[in-house]
Parts: C-alpha cells; sequence; structure tokens
C-alpha cells in the first residue's frame, strides 16, 4: 500500500526515455507577457481571477493540437482573443502573438517557439525549432502575399540547410517527417528532435468537466472519455469490465469524495441502448448521478481521469511509438472548482500518487489559496503562482 505524506518531497520526474513538456512559454498571449511556466509531473497554476490560468492552459493545449497536424483555425477560433491587449498594429494593421515551449527527452531539451498573426488574417509567421548551440528549423513569412512560410532546415551534409515552403496554417515541425530524407547525420538529428516534440505534445488530454452534460445519458458506443466528461457513463461501463483494479481504486475514490456510502460506481443500460452512470449504495440501493452534486460530478470525473489512460481518453496519442516511451499530460481548469475541502485533498493525493508512477502528468489550475492548492503544495507538486 502506497502512503503518501502531506509533507512530500517533489515528485519523481519521469524516465528520460520518455519525452514531455517541461517548459511553456507566453512570451506575448492574452494577459501573459515574458511568462515562464516550468512543468513537473504534477504542477499547480494558481493566481487570482484574471490571472490568466486559463489561458496558459489553452497555450498548451493549442500547441498540443498543432503538434497533432490541427490547422491554426481549429485551434484558435477566435484568435483576437490571445493578442495582447496593448498590442499596437504595425504598418500593415497585422497584429499577433508569441508562444512555445521545450520538451525533454532522449536527445535533450528541445526549444520551440512560434510567432502567429492574428490580424487581418491567421496565419503562422514564424517558427523556431533549437536544440543546444542548433537550429534544426527556421521559418518567416517572406510574401504576404503568398499562403506559405519560407523554412530553412539543418542538413549538415554537402549543403549545410535545406530550404523550401511550408503551409503557413501548420505547424512546421509537425510536417518534417514528410519533408525530410534522413539520409545524413545532420537530417537525422532534425528528424529526432522533431519526432520528440511531436510525441511530446500529442499525448494531451485537456479536461474540464461539465456536470449538466454528464447527467445525460450516453451512447454506449462513445467509451473514449471526453474532455467535458459528458460520455463518463458508457466509460465507467467500458473501464469496469475491462480492468478491475482500476475500476476499484475509482469506486475507493469514490466512497471518499461523495456523500453516504458507496459500493460500487457503474453503469446502467437502458432500453433504448444508452446508458447512464448510478452510484451503488448496497443493499439494492441506487442514486442515479444526475442526483449528484455538481462538486460530486466534477470530483468523480476527475478521479476517472487520473486512474486511466491514452487508450480510454480520447486523445491523439502517436500510434507509432510504444506506450512506455509516451507519457499522458492531463490539462484540468478549474481543477478544484466546486469541489470541498475534503474532496481537493482526496483528489490532489490521487493525482500525486498517479504522477510519481511516470506515466502520467497533471497541469492543474486551481483557486489562489484554495484547499487544492494546499494539497498540491503538500504532496510535492510543482507551484506556478501567477499574477494579476
Amino acid at each position: 500500500m502506497t502512503v503518501l505524506r502531506r509533507d512530500a518531497p517533489p515528485l519523481p520526474g519521469a524516465s528520460p526515455d520518455r519525452p514531455r513538456v517541461t517548459r511553456l512559454r507566453l512570451a506575448a498571449f492574452a494577459r501573459h507577457r515574458g511568462t515562464i511556466v516550468p512543468l513537473g509531473p504534477f504542477t499547480a497554476v494558481s493566481g487570482p481571477s484574471g490571472s490568466g490560468k486559463t489561458s496558459a492552459l489553452h497555450a498548451f493545449a493549442a500547441l498540443a493540437g498543432l503538434g497533432g497536424g490541427a490547422h491554426l483555425a481549429d485551434v484558435f477560433p477566435d484568435p483576437q482573443a490571445y493578442v495582447p491587449e496593448r498590442a499596437r498594429p504595425d504598418a500593415e494593421r497585422r497584429r499577433g502573438f508569441h508562444i512555445g515551449c521545450t520538451v525533454e527527452g532522449p536527445i535533450g531539451p528541445v526549444r520551440l517557439d512560434l510567432a502567429v498573426q492574428a490580424e487581418p488574417e491567421l496565419r503562422v509567421v514564424g517558427e523556431r525549432l533549437t536544440g543546444p548551440d542548433i537550429t534544426y528549423l527556421q521559418t518567416a513569412l517572406r510574401d504576404p502575399g503568398r499562403r506559405d512560410v519560407q523554412a530553412a532546415w539543418h542538413t549538415a551534409g554537402s549543403v549545410p540547410v535545406t530550404r523550401g515552403p511550408l503551409p503557413d496554417d501548420l505547424l512546421g515541425t509537425a510536417m518534417l517527417p514528410l519533408r525530410v530524407a534522413g539520409r545524413t547525420e545532420g537530417q537525422r538529428k532534425v528528424l529526432a528532435a522533431a519526432e520528440q516534440v511531436v510525441v511530446g505534445l500529442r499525448s494531451t488530454f485537456a479536461c474540464d468537466p461539465d456536470p449538466t452534460r454528464m447527467r445525460t445519458p450516453a451512447p454506449a458506443t462513445a467509451d473514449r472519455l471526453h474532455g467535458g466528461c459528458d460520455n463518463l457513463a458508457a466509460v465507467l461501463r467500458r473501464t469496469g469490465a475491462e480492468c478491475g483494479t482500476r475500476h476499484a481504486l475509482l469506486v475507493a475514490a469514490a466512497r471518499a469524495g461523495l456523500v453516504g456510502p458507496v459500493t460500487d460506481v457503474r453503469a446502467e443500460t437502458a432500453p433504448d441502448g444508452s446508458v447512464r452512470a448510478v452510484v451503488d449504495r448496497g443493499g439494492g440501493v441506487t442514486s442515479p448521478v444526475e442526483r449528484l452534486a455538481d462538486g460530486e460530478l466534477r470530483y468523480l470525473a476527475l478521479a476517472l481521469v487520473l486512474l486511466t489512460g491514452p487508450r480510454v481518453l480520447a486523445v491523439d496519442a502517436a500510434a507509432e511509438v510504444p506506450e512506455a516511451y509516451q507519457s499522458l499530460t492531463v490539462l484540468a481548469d478549474g481543477f478544484d472548482r466546486g469541489l470541498d475541502r475534503a474532496q481537493c485533498a482526496e483528489l490532489t493525493a490521487l493525482a500525486a500518487r498517479m504522477c510519481a508512477r511516470g506515466h502520467i502528468r497533471l497541469v492543474a489550475a486551481v483557486g489562489e489559496g484554495s484547499e487544492a492548492e494546499r494539497g498540491a503544495r503538500a504532496e510535492g507538486a510543482a507551484m506556478v503562482d501567477l499574477e494579476r
């Protein structure tokens, strides 16, 4: 049995073979100017209302989407919302934002920096992929009239740099495996750096449970958990059948965080084929989740997220990379929203336990001075305090 200490030391880091995002940079993004967010196995981002906790997590989620091949418009449907308020347009009325991250892994730290033009039209205007003393990829918008950027990537052969156009609405790093042959040592370094960043970004699950939608029956076939956890019942049905050990852990968490006795948490199938989640109280008494409070539903959903993995969560994991070399990152906005003190304590303890195992990383936005903030600090989480 694992005993979690309330004065726990920092959690151990992941295996160096697992690419993971260790730093998020918000050079100019929404309210952020020069903000650097260091990321550990369990990171709690706190700060007063309006300090930019949600926007920081959205920047991470956007980079993850771009790493998986999404278009800019998919991850930034309202790009003007992320332009800093005091940003002045240039002579061509252009404004935008700058974000980036560092991904550590087998080849060491690799830094990705991205400049995005939000006005008058959304497009990438610059991208840099760098390591210590080396630039793997650099792009720049040379001709505003063309729908591409000029790219240059490291070759280190008879020609030190290869140049060519890349689309201005996709992440160039994610496209390098399609453009680089890997014939020279330099090209192989570029491919290794790009793969490390893409793998580190792609296994990301942005989660913000919506209690209202969780109270609605779900299709039985929707058994990969959505970010809003609206299909909780279908996922409970699947996990209960696939892994008795993890289901038992979920029931134990429910017993600690829900009001009243709990002997099981399961799904029941309706005549129309849909499923709904119920809490078994014992003695033949069950409570449908519709009767649970919002905080109880959010607590149950977050516990399920922490106890599952990429095969159960709706994430775009790198299928071509073995799971042993991947680490799932969960982004939990409003981690403690609606939770009472006991639920916060139980959930942060569970998060610390699962993150210490190395297969999951958690970035959680928590309220300033909240019980979740105190619990995360006691459990050895990396603490990031944002200021308004």
